[in-house]
């Protein structure tokens, strides 16, 4: 089949990170298959995939996609088309109609509604909230990446045909990715136990709380080192926090890497402290490369990813003590790497392919 995997924007970031897995998991199964991206953040490479072709449109702004996603709806004529985001998702719905395309259309939804829609009038997300009402018949499937947003979306709209289909995270290249090595001499010639953090530098992160819960710990007689992988606005208040707390020995923000993955291998235990997720690809990342869990119990996903605590420790959201907590349990207590592959199962891509055809009634 021709399959279209269309995504807003290429970033280090779970959404287009994910997207990418997908374009080459369908392409590893014998489709032919073509990843549109919007816009390519300037200094960013899309990796490479086998098999994908790679299509960048050069529109910043997900609303500057309709013609030229109609175009290539016209020009390409997929069978399958997978959307990424309730904007690109409108934004592929509406060119579809106006392409005529015959296409099936998976919108997948990766972000709580409360944040996308709204109820007062005439606002941006009014808008979007009338728009994709009218447009909502022309997906064969619209679905959520995890089973608790099904629930919000069932809040926001009146009987949406929403249902859970998780990201495909496990895969033979991220597999691979976790062995790369990794000159890092915490990692590599421990003192004192590695914990790792990874996303944007956001304040829904939750990162200044993680910092308070090492300066807990150490004030306590349990001193462990932190890294906290990625990039963002909120890194000089962050910086500033470390300073003040005294902590420049014990956690350090190294930026954007291309490979988290050999971090997680290799530390201790891997902290999710968000107040708010869709569900959360790096907390099944770093369950896949054998690394203990501890994360908020944020809405939504960590609880459905950790199955209500089972294989991973879940702690209160906003609370530096409970994470510290959370830490010393992980320590104490890790989840031997036996289990943490059983919990990802549901996110290997043969599962997750297999999950999105049935949807379209298609037999993959």
């Amino acid at each position: 089949m021709k399959v279209s995997v269309i995504t807003p924007r290429f970033s280090i970031a779970g959404v287009p990170l994910a997207q990418v897995r997908f374009a080459r998991a369908l392409a590893a199964a014998g489709h032919q298959v073509d990843l549109v991206i919007g816009y390519v953040l300037p200094g960013l490479t899309v990796p490479e995939s086998p098999g994908v072709n790679l299509i960048t449109l050069g529109q910043p702004k997900v609303r500057g996609m309709v013609v030229p996603v109609w175009r290539y709806l016209r020009s390409a004529k997929p069978d399958v088309i997978f959307s990424a985001e309730d904007h690109l998702n409108a934004v592929v719905m509406l060119a579809a109609i106006l392409a005529r395309s015959k296409a099936k259309i998976s919108g997948s939804c990766r972000v709580t509604p409360f944040d996308t829609y709204s109820n007062t009038p005439f606002t941006k997300r009014w808008i979007l909230k009338q728009v994709m009402r009218a447009l909502m018949w022309r997906a064969d499937a619209l679905t959520c990446v995890s089973r608790d947003m099904v629930d919000q979306y069932r809040s926001v709209f009146r009987n949406p045909r929403h249902i859970d289909v998780y990201n495909v995270v496990v895969d033979a290249a991220s597999r691979e990715k976790m062995r790369e090595r990794l000159d890092d001499t915490w990692f590599t010639h421990k003192t004192l136990p590695v914990i790792v953090g990874a996303g944007s530098l956001a304040p829904w992160k939750g990162f200044g709380d993680l910092i308070r819960a090492v300066a807990e710990l150490k004030h306590g007689g349990r001193p462990v080192r932190l890294v906290i992988l990625g990039e963002g606005d909120l890194r000089p208040e962050l910086e500033r926090l470390v300073e003040e707390l005294g902590l420049s020995d014990l956690v350090r923000l190294p930026g954007h890497t291309q490979n988290p993955l050999k971090y997680f291998a290799r530390a201790d235990a891997f902290v999710l402290s968000s107040t708010v997720e869709g569900l959360p690809n790096v907390l099944v990342e770093a369950m896949m490369c054998g690394c203990t869990p501890v994360s908020t119990d944020c809405p939504t996903g960590p609880r459905e990813v950790l199955q209500n605590g089972r294989f991973g420790y879940l702690v209160p959201v906003r609370d530096s003590a409970g994470l510290a907590a959370g830490i010393e349990r992980a320590l104490d207590n890790p989840i031997s790497k036996e289990e943490l592959a059983e919990a990802v199962r549901p996110f290997e891509e043969q599962a997750v392919l297999a999950r999105h055809f049935e949807t379209l009634g298609l037999a993959g």
